[in-house]
């Protein structure tokens, strides 16, 4: 699919719409608070709607939706774009600064907010100068003063409501990407980018339809669960398995497959790890309903990749997209995976890997990767330097680093930032923390750049061990030793740093920023 398959004026809710005539009676969400038909999703996503342009909502104006994955955000999300407003998802780990921070940069009016994270809100809401309303969700009693219960807010709202006459092209998303150096980042999206997207990626690699469910770990205010858990089942007319409980417990993944039976599972490679990690796990859960595992956001180790294999006999099919570009633009194919690798491009996406001058570099040799395609943002909200370094011109650079080899697979080398040069040689902390995995003690590991003594960056390693391993200068020594003999020495870890557990982010892949060196 492309732009020119769209109609110039198009509204992505058609994307719910259109099962309405063969799948109304059709569950479309299931989770633990509620199960929702597609007639259902819709007739609320209509009371949504009514609601919102009620509060005096128009085309173009923010509402920002800070929720637990539940039905709810699905149809407050349909529901302002409907109107033609544009949904804010905003991410459910943030802080109270950065939430003010947020809807003051994109002048929400509205804000859908769960329960549990209102007290965040709260101390923060008095000095908003645009925020006009507050709507709680999962209120069992009385809201809290100058909100309103979700449920009261809809209640009496007509379930009859008329598309926005959007144009293909106009916003309907804004996401927050962290801000690691600086404020976040807001990263818009279209109309026309989530039917595209769901087509390129969930339809043509992996395969999806009608009779799908998806699970994912990355939750929807994630560009990455928005739209392979929401809007790639609902563009087929599959059914979406949310989970408003914690994602970083294993268990709870492991729960939620056995009782929901997705298909797919979407999953960042710790993700995995951890779920082997569980004891007895796939004695104890029933994962017989998979058919697709997928991960994205992190590089997925050989040998987690042949560990899940032997224990599931499933294949990980590893991907990777970003925010700017929302679909995912690299993926290994089914049945046709290199392991270790990120995959091919994705038809409909074009990918180059140049050096500094933005010459492209010999195949084999490691460059920066740039990539374009049709469902790519055009800015960065309110950045303007920001903007110009990441855009540039159809293409998007995308800060990481990669190799291709002679049959057009991408291996990851490790983000521009983290790349170290040892010995004046780039050295790339993944193939370091690949190695590290395959000892025997090791759970996870992270390699970052720190300066030595004459403050030249080295690699440095943090370690969380298996169980039955204790961390001790002896296994240090070892763990470094055993770099030095299975690759070139200079790549070696220098140190090493024992963890009871790596950070994590909300997805649960390794916080790498966290880690990074930072001068006192």
């Amino acid at each position: 699919m492309k732009i020119d398959d769209l109609p110039l004026h198009y509204n992505t809710v058609d994307t719910l719409e259109h099962n309405l005539v063969k799948r109304a009676n059709k569950v479309a969400i299931y989770s633990l608070e509620r199960e929702m038909t597609y007639r259902q999703v819709s007739m609320e996503v209509n009371q949504v709607g009514n609601a919102l342009k009620k509060l005096g909502v128009r085309m173009s104006d923010y509402v920002a939706i800070l929720s637990l994955d539940m039905a709810e955000w699905v149809t407050a999300f349909f529901g302002t774009l409907k109107v033609g407003g544009i949904a804010v998802g905003m991410s459910t780990t943030q802080t109270s600064k950065d939430y003010a921070y947020m809807l003051d940069d994109c002048r929400a009016r509205v804000l859908v907010v769960h329960e549990s994270l209102y007290p965040k809100i709260e101390e923060v809401r008095a000095e908003r100068k645009f925020l006009e309303h507050i709507i709680i969700v999962g209120s069992k009693g009385k809201a809290p003063s100058g909100t309103v219960a979700f449920e009261e807010w809809i209640n009496g709202a007509s379930t009859d409501l008329h598309a926005a006459p959007t144009h293909r092209d106009d916003f309907c998303t804004l996401n927050y990407t962290s801000g690691t150096t600086g404020p976040p980042k807001g990263i818009q999206h279209a109309h026309k980018d989530f039917p595209i997207s769901s087509d390129l990626y969930p339809v043509k690699v992996l395969g999806i339809n009608e009779n799908d469910r998806t699970f994912s770990i990355a939750r929807l205010f994630f560009t990455y669960g928005l739209g392979v858990n929401l809007f790639a089942p609902f563009h087929v007319g599959g059914s979406t398995i949310l989970s408003s409980q914690p994602p970083r417990n294993p268990a709870n993944v492991l729960e939620a497959i056995a009782r929901y039976k997705p298909t797919f599972l979407f999953n960042v490679p710790t993700g995995y790890a951890s779920m082997m990690a569980v004891e007895g796990f796939k004695e104890k859960y029933d994962l017989s309903s998979l058919r697709r595992c997928m991960a994205a956001g992190e590089a997925l180790p050989g040998a987690l990749w042949n560990a899940w294999k032997e224990k599931t006999g499933l294949e990980i099919i590893e991907g990777m997209g970003t925010t700017e570009a929302f679909a995912l633009f690299l993926s290994n194919y089914p049945g046709n995976i290199k392991i270790g690798s990120t995959g091919k491009c994705v038809e409909g996406f074009t990918v180059r890997l140049v050096d500094e001058s933005g010459v492209d570099v010999p195949r084999g040799d490691v460059g920066d990767m740039i990539v374009k395609g049709e469902t790519f943002a055009l800015f960065y909200l309110h950045q303007y330097h920001k903007t110009q370094n990441s855009f540039r011109g159809e293409w998007l650079f995308t800060g990481d680093k990669f190799t291709e080899d002679e049959d057009g697979f991408y291996y990851y080398s490790g983000r521009v930032d983290d790349m170290l040069k040892a010995g004046g040689i780039w050295v790339s902390p993944v193939e370091i923390e690949n190695m590290l995995r395959t000892h025997q003690a090791v759970y996870e590991a992270c390699v970052m750049g720190y300066p030595d003594k004459d403050q030249l960056i080295k690699p440095k390693a943090f370690i969380a061990l298996r169980p039955g391993h204790t961390a001790s200068d002896a296994l240090a020594t070892e763990l470094i030793e055993y770099c030095k003999v299975k690759m070139a020495a200079y790549k070696r870890p220098r140190w090493v740093e024992f963890m009871s557990e790596l950070p994590k982010t909300a997805t649960g892949k390794i916080q790498r920023s966290a880690l990074r060196y930072t001068p006192k």
